[in-house]
């Protein structure tokens, strides 16, 4: 199972907990609806955070195999080149 997959259910079951405590909660419904906005705001900010980190992550990995893909090259090509010469 991928982090990512499990991050996703984790948060989902985060998301219904919450909002299943607040509407069973002996609160009026203006407090409940002033939660669960409240609650929604708290988990898209932390989603949204989790994204974030999530996206630099992956864009470190793609730059660092960018950088081994080019040194292969730079490495590689010149011996490829005096290799074809000799021939």
């Amino acid at each position: 199972m991928t982090t990512g997959k499990v991050l996703l259910g984790v948060l989902a079951g985060v998301a219904v907990g919450a909002t299943l405590g607040i509407l069973f909660a002996p609160d009026k419904g203006s407090e409940t609806r002033k939660k669960i906005t409240k609650k929604g705001n708290d988990l898209t900010s932390d989603i949204s955070e989790k994204l974030n980190d999530f996206i630099a992550d992956v864009t470190n990995k793609f730059d660092n195999l960018k950088k081994d893909v080019s040194n292969a090259r730079d490495n590689h090509v010149p011996k490829s080149e005096e290799a074809f010469k000799k021939a």
